[in-house]
């Protein structure tokens, strides 16, 4: 599933990734927001500032890298993933699903 900026309607992450859907919902659910890890963030547009706070490339607040035993996680307000895909980006993704 792809999670979309919510200003722009670029691709912010895309999840899961090397773990099941009820891995995600459940470590989601756990923290209470959605949770990411490196493997599943879009990285071309998403950038983490040294303070840990993480920010989509247009300056889209997002959340906080909060990393744990497992590495980091990027806890992310779930409102700002809320978008919907540029008409480009819908196209891409429609072509990869096929």
């Amino acid at each position: 599933m792809t999670y979309f900026d919510s200003v722009t309607g670029k691709p912010l992450f895309k999840a899961p990734v090397g773990r099941t859907m009820q891995e995600f919902i459940r470590e989601s659910q756990a923290h209470g927001w959605p949770s990411f890890r490196d493997d599943e963030v879009v990285w071309e547009n998403v950038r983490v500032l040294p303070n840990g706070e993480t920010v989509s490339v247009d300056g889209t607040h997002l959340g906080h890298n909060l990393p744990d035993g497992s590495g980091n996680r990027y806890c992310i307000n779930l409102v700002s993933i809320a978008g919907n895909p540029t008409a480009q980006e819908d196209d891409n993704a429609k072509d990869i699903n096929q």
